[in-house]
């Protein structure tokens, strides 16, 4: 019986989060992401008739973004249709939400502190 340590699932969250925000650095992976969330799934070909690149530039940045779970292609008949996939973008919005909570209390931290400065001041 084999159980994982915490740090290694930290590790393995990090991992996923630092593979969802090098996804999402490029602005057309995250164009990408918008269509296809809005239009539920798509083809390589329909997307790359809405963006100004080539159906093969389109090819690589949806292979990047399923890389990093952000997406999934499934084959339906002869075409390759893409969906986007949740998961990895909730997970990383968890971590930026709970990185925000920690800046929130050591700023409130930072003011109680000024603040009993001040008035010890006075």
């Amino acid at each position: 019986m084999t159980e994982e340590h915490p740090a290694a699932e930290d590790a393995d969250a990090t991992g996923a989060v630092d593979s969802v925000l090098g996804a999402l650095a490029d602005p057309t992976r995250r164009r990408l992401l918008d269509l296809l969330a809005a239009q539920g799934e798509a083809t390589a070909t329909s997307l790359a008739g809405q963006l100004p690149v080539s159906r093969q530039a389109v090819v690589k940045h949806l292979t990047v973004l399923d890389a990093a779970g952000l997406v999934s292609g499934g084959r339906v008949g002869r075409e390759v249709r893409y969906s986007v996939r949740p998961a990895a973008l909730n997970a990383t919005a968890r971590w930026m939400a709970g990185l925000a909570a920690d800046w929130d209390r050591r700023l409130a931290n930072i003011k109680r502190v000024a603040e009993a400065a001040e008035r010890e001041s006075h």
